[in-house]
């Protein structure tokens, strides 16, 4: 699978997508958007692949949409989805997977940038990493999913604050409100999300499916549904190879050994 302006890996269950224009700090392109969409669906069909993590190359993870860059694409790259599957918004299929979406935050996230890293289920940040909801600037709001992505993971004060300001906020502002869930020196970035990856790919992943699955649709429910949904998940995780190896292995007192099935 070649592409020209993302990366692309598999390797121990964990699926790695790098944003890959350095030089123009990872600012989207028609063609990226591609390449994305055509990873992401590898990603999903791929029952080998336990996690995917979302990175990227150089010193910026995504500055947003490249407002200078023109192909001869005009009608297929747009922040707000197109008709045909790869061209679609992105959105869909982040929240269409079934599998940990981890985002390690490299460097400034800005705009569109940063609406990619609130999809992500956990954002890991390099002390060098920075974020701004920047489509004011633009006299924009956002078009990415930013107004429903953002306020569930900062609370609507922060959200509305970050939105309508657009201004800047380091990596350490981010975790005290909630954004991020680490921060760790930018060398040791790509350590500290395998270490994550590695640990999810290795767990029962039928469970965490399902775990996901309840987390976001159990926001829009009432508790009635809810308990009814997590009725439904448990009765499908009971029936796994992997809900008798847990019990199993707790009782032989060694660590278990998930099959993911």
């Amino acid at each position: 699978m070649k592409f020209r302006d993302m990366l692309y890996t598999k390797e121990d269950g964990i699926a790695t997508i790098t944003f890959n224009r350095p030089r123009a700090l990872n600012a989207l392109t028609a063609t990226m958007m591609k390449e994305w969409m055509t990873a992401m669906e590898d990603a999903t069909n791929d029952d080998q692949v336990k996690v995917v993590v979302l990175t990227g190359a150089g010193r910026a993870f995504c500055s947003g949409r490249d407002m200078r860059y023109e192909e001869d694409e005009s009608e297929s790259f747009s922040p707000f989805g197109k008709s045909t599957p790869r061209e679609q918004n992105i959105a869909h299929v982040v929240a269409a997977l079934d599998k940990p979406y981890i985002g390690a935050i490299n460097g400034p996230a800005a705009g569109a940038g940063m609406d990619y890293a609130s999809m992500c289920d956990i954002r890991i940040a390099s002390e060098r990493a920075r974020f701004s909801m920047a489509y004011v600037r633009m006299g924009l709001p956002p078009a990415v999913g930013g107004c429903y992505f953002l306020p569930r993971i900062v609370g609507i004060a922060k959200a509305c604050d970050l939105i309508w300001t657009g201004r800047m906020i380091d990596a350490q502002e981010a975790l005290r409100i909630g954004y991020v869930s680490q921060v760790v020196p930018h060398d040791e970035l790509e350590a500290a999300t395998k270490e994550l990856a590695m640990r999810l790919a290795m767990g029962p992943s039928v469970a965490i499916g399902l775990a996901k699955g309840l987390i976001y649709r159990c926001l829009e429910l009432d508790p009635e549904k809810a308990l009814e949904e997590h009725q439904k998940a448990m009765l499908i995780a009971l029936s796994t190879e992997d809900a008798k190896e847990g019990p199993r292995a707790w009782i032989e007192k060694r660590e278990p050994v998930f099959k993911g099935r």
